[in-house]
C-alpha cells in the first residue's frame, strides 16, 4: 500500500510549495507618478470601508472604490479609470471602470439617484459599516481632525503656503512637514522639508486672495499670514510641492509611500485656519 502522506515540501495534493522571491517595488522611469499603490489603501473616516487613494492629473488626491465595476451599471459622469497610477475622470472604453467612494459612502446622503446595482452595493457597504460598529472595530471620526489655527496663535497648525504661483493649505506646521519618499528599509523618510542648509521661505502678510475679482464675496480677513516660497528657485519650489527632502529630491528611483499633503487653498472654505498675525518665528525666516 502506498502512503498518502506527503513530504513537508508539498501540498496535500502533491503539488510542490513555491515560495516566490521577495522583490522590491520600483517605479518605472516613464511613470507619471512615484506613488506606490500598495501603501494607499485606507479606511474611510465616516463609514469604515476600505478606499484606495489615487492622484489625478491635477495632482489632487481622490478616494476610489477599491474594486472595478462594470461600466454599464455606472453612469457616464461617475466613471473613472486608472492609467499608470493616475486617476482620470473619463471613460476609457473598456467594460470596467472605477467610481469614487463618496458616491457610495453609506455615511453620506447621495444627491443623485443611483442605479439599482450601485444602490445594492451601497447597501452592502452599509451592512459592513454596521458590522464594524457592532463589533467595536470602527468608530466614526476616529481619525483625528487637524486643529484650527486661531488668529492669536503664533504657530499656525495648518499654515497657508505660497509656491509655484499657487497657494496651498499645509496639513501641519511648516517645520513638521515630512518627506513622503521611501527609504531603503521600505519605511517613510523621517526627514522634514525644512532641513539645515536649505533656503527657507519667509512669513509675510498678504491679501487673502491671490487673484481678486470684482464679483468675489467678502472675506473674513483682508490680510493673512502666508509662508512665501515664491522667491526660491523653481527646483526648490518643486521639491516642496512634491514634498521631498533634499536627498530624495535628486533620487528619481525612490518611490513615494504617501500622498503629498497639500490642499488647494480656498479662503472661504478654510476661513477657520486664517491667521492675521505673523508667527513668532518670523524673525529667523526674514
Amino acid at each position: 500500500m502506498r502512503s498518502t502522506h506527503t513530504s513537508r515540501g508539498r501540498h496535500w495534493d502533491g503539488s510542490p510549495h513555491t515560495q516566490g522571491r521577495r522583490r522590491a517595488l520600483r517605479v518605472a522611469a516613464d511613470s507619471p507618478t512615484r506613488l506606490l499603490r500598495t501603501a494607499q489603501h485606507r479606511r474611510c473616516r465616516h463609514c469604515g470601508n476600505q478606499v484606495e487613494w489615487h492622484t489625478t492629473v491635477t495632482q489632487r488626491p481622490i478616494p476610489l472604490h477599491p474594486a472595478e465595476l462594470p461600466t454599464l451599471i455606472v453612469p457616464a459622469p461617475d466613471r473613472w479609470h486608472v492609467a499608470s497610477g493616475v486617476a482620470h475622470h473619463a471613460d476609457d472604453g473598456t467594460p470596467w471602470c472605477r467610481i469614487t467612494h463618496p458616491t457610495l459612502c453609506p455615511a453620506h446622503t447621495t444627491p443623485q439617484t443611483l442605479t439599482p446595482a450601485l444602490d445594492e452595493l451601497r447597501r452592502r457597504l452599509a451592512l459592513r459599516t454596521r458590522r464594524l460598529l457592532d463589533t467595536g472595530a470602527f468608530t466614526p471620526g476616529e481619525q483625528p481632525l487637524p486643529e484650527t489655527a486661531e488668529p492669536d496663535i503664533c504657530r499656525p497648525a495648518r499654515p497657508v503656503v505660497q509656491l509655484l504661483y499657487s497657494r496651498y493649505l499645509a496639513a501641519r506646521p511648516v517645520e513638521d512637514i515630512q518627506c513622503v519618499a521611501q527609504t531603503i528599509r521600505r519605511t517613510r523618510c523621517p526627514h522634514p522639508l525644512l532641513t539645515p542648509g536649505t533656503t527657507p521661505g519667509r512669513w509675510t502678510l498678504a491679501p487673502a486672495t491671490l487673484h481678486r475679482t470684482r464679483r468675489q464675496l467678502a472675506l473674513p480677513a483682508a490680510d493673512i499670514a502666508v509662508y512665501d516660497l515664491g522667491r526660491l528657485p523653481y527646483s526648490e519650489q518643486l521639491r516642496w510641492r512634491t514634498q521631498h527632502c533634499p536627498i530624495h529630491a535628486t533620487t528619481q528611483s525612490a518611490p513615494d509611500l504617501a500622498l503629498a499633503e497639500w490642499e488647494p487653498f480656498d479662503p472661504l472654505l478654510h476661513h477657520a485656519f486664517l491667521a492675521t498675525r505673523l508667527p513668532g518665528s518670523d524673525q529667523q525666516h526674514r
